[in-house]
């Protein structure tokens, strides 16, 4: 079997989407195992940038399958523009398939989620008015819309009208808002309707059948460990497992499947919305290395917090998904300073820890314990080979790899799909 997880060591954003798109390219399938259309991964290739939302980044490998696992919420009008747009710069889209497993995220769990956001300040979460809570919450009280539903017409209407009643009730008691009219929603999916029924698949008999004929499968989850439900900041996470495990879940594939874990490790740290962020930056240096980065959402637009590495947080991305690799990304953002801090553990009521505490009282009070590196001038963004790169940098690269335990397969260098230097070959 030829199992290969990228998963995100920090917060999101670390630049999971063009390591995807970089592998993507050598196998036979790329499949998204959780999250919905609040993750966006940004590809660049010959300097045309794409954003994707709901789709996996392996999508412009048009030889490659890409499959929507069971694991994800679906919002099939997101889905649809995504797939129009692509299609509009010339990039073919009939490669996409949709487990009919997966939940659809109905607009209804949008202005719940916008609802909950905006009426409760003392305990927002800071996310993205997508609908992705409310939509999982459905599927674990049992209440959810599947595609599969879409296939009976009467089966979803009827189940479209029992819910509605009630979330119309929540909508209208609690939050004193305007109920969805169920006429109009029904006429809404109608045309949709025949656009997706015929990309459904049972996933997970697709993926596991290419598993056992050995084809590469790459499977592409959204955010990161810190955001894990049940390891994260909660509740400043997001509602679903983003880690190695998660594709276990969210795809239906068993473990020994998995021959290759990789971790993405941005080469400084940033996150969006709320909660402790023990090396947060709130100062002209954070500022600048957000314009430098270019750090704002690529699915909101928000600005991203910024603070330096933290190798605690990455530390416990490798125990809790098993890293076998690190891919480190946007490493040339830190050119030009003239030193580099490196969290290296937390300072608690006295003592030093190197683990994440589930209190967030007590990890919001946790101190930084630095290593402060040298840094460089030089423009590394054309180095290909690591032999080439400034010293100083070279030797922030290896202490990560020696703080961790993994060994790093590569180095990204600039945005482009080939920015990168490769250190290890994992195919």
């Amino acid at each position: 079997m030829s199992g290969y997880v990228v998963v995100g060591t920090q917060w999101g954003d670390e630049g999971k989407g063009k390591v995807v798109d970089l592998l993507g390219s050598h196998v036979d399938m790329v499949v998204r195992f959780q999250g919905g259309n609040n993750a966006g991964h940004t590809v660049v290739v010959d300097g045309n940038k794409t954003v994707l939302h709901l789709l996996p980044s392996g999508v412009l490998n048009h030889d490659a399958l890409c499959v929507i696992g069971p694991g994800v919420v679906v919002n099939p009008f997101v889905l649809l523009k995504e797939m129009e747009t692509l299609e509009s710069q010339g990039a073919k889209t009939d490669n996409i398939r949709i487990s009919d497993r997966a939940h659809i995220l109905m607009p209804y769990h949008v202005r719940l989620d916008e609802l909950g956001e905006e009426s409760n300040s003392k305990y927002r979460v800071g996310t993205t008015k997508n609908g992705i809570g409310p939509c999982y919450a459905d599927k674990y009280s049992r209440i959810g819309m599947r595609m599969c539903d879409l296939r009976d017409w009467d089966v979803f209407c009827e189940k479209l009208k029992e819910t509605l009643a009630f979330k119309n009730a929540v909508i209208t008691k609690v939050y004193g808002a305007e109920p969805f009219d169920y006429d109009e929603l029904v006429e809404q999916f109608k045309p949709i309707r025949e656009k997706l029924v015929p990309m459904m698949i049972d996933a997970t008999d697709v993926v596991n059948n290419a598993l056992d004929e050995d084809k590469t499968v790459l499977f592409e989850g959204a955010q990161a460990n810190m955001l894990d439900i049940n390891y994260g900041t909660y509740p400043f996470v997001t509602s679903s497992s983003p880690t190695a495990a998660g594709v276990l879940e969210g795809v239906g594939v068993g473990a020994r499947a998995l021959g290759h874990i990789i971790g993405i490790v941005k080469a400084y740290s940033t996150r969006v919305g709320e909660g402790p962020f023990v090396t947060e930056q709130l100062n002209a240096t954070g500022d600048a290395l957000r314009e430098k980065g270019a750090e704002y959402g690529a699915t909101t637009g928000r600005p991203r917090r910024l603070g330096w590495l933290d190798l605690p947080v990455v530390r416990q991305a490798v125990r809790i998904n098993g890293l076998t690799e690190l891919a480190i990304t946007k490493i040339d953002i830190l050119s030009g300073l003239k030193e580099i801090p490196v969290c290296v553990a937390y300072k608690l009521d006295g003592k030093e820890i190197n683990y994440i505490p589930a209190s967030l009282k007590d990890y919001g009070r946790a101190e930084p314990v630095y290593k402060i590196f040298k840094g460089w001038d030089e423009d590394i963004s054309q180095v290909r080979n690591f032999a080439d790169l400034p010293v100083n940098c070279q030797k922030y690269i290896r202490f990560i790899e020696e703080y961790t335990g993994v060994p790093i397969a590569l180095v990204s260098v600039n945005p482009e799909r080939n920015g990168n230097i490769i250190l290890k070959d994992i195919f």
